[in-house]
């Protein structure tokens, strides 16, 4: 296979989908129940917040084939789990389960297997029942900071606090504030 055919095949098959996940503007929520080594840790790495089952079992295993991770990995995973212990993920291929995935900052919960499809259906009700507008401006502001620099993040979000404050959704925050209830949002 030529370099040309691999990088199709990489960028613009295998990519697509991490690409997609950390694109979109609606908070994404992996629920592992089983494996997830290889391109399936990296779809899970891309995603914004990730439950568990207690089953669960995560691992960079693309060196162990020879490779690499070309999903995300090698940017997101570090980010996540510290430098240190990613390049011991990426650089051994070990598969580690549930629990070290949560001890490590991998996953945000582990929950029983029956529980992890209820789990997960909670909070992403939990978000959509949310300021849609804020909930996007902060997966913005949250991916831009991963290339960006304290200073221009600060600029930025200058500019998303502008936008925030400008909807109905804000105004209605803030009113159940005061009111001390929970806020209504609408998504405007």
């Amino acid at each position: 296979m030529s370099p040309a055919q691999i990088k199709e095949i990489v960028y613009g098959t295998f990519q697509r989908v991490p690409r997609a996940i950390r694109a979109m503007a609606k908070p994404v929520i992996a629920a592992v129940n089983g494996a997830a080594v290889g391109a399936g840790c990296e779809i899970a790495v891309a995603c914004d917040l990730r439950i568990a089952s207690d089953t669960a079992r995560f691992g960079e295993v693309w060196v162990n084939l020879g490779c690499v991770p070309a999903l995300g990995g090698m940017f997101l995973l570090p980010r996540i789990v510290g430098l240190a212990k990613a390049t011991e993920l990426i650089m051994t291929g070990d598969i580690i389960d549930a629990a070290e995935a949560l001890r490590i900052g991998l996953v945000n919960r582990v929950v029983a297997p029956a529980e992890l499809v209820p789990a997960a259906g909670e909070l992403a009700l939990r978000l959509a029942r949310g300021p849609a507008r804020a909930l996007a401006a902060a997966k913005a502001a949250l991916n831009r900071g991963l290339e960006s620099n304290l200073w221009a993040e600060l600029e930025a979000t200058v500019e998303q606090q502008i936008m925030c404050f400008g909807t109905r959704d804000f105004t209605e925050g803030v009113r159940a504030l005061t009111e001390k209830r929970p806020a209504r949002f609408t998504g405007e």
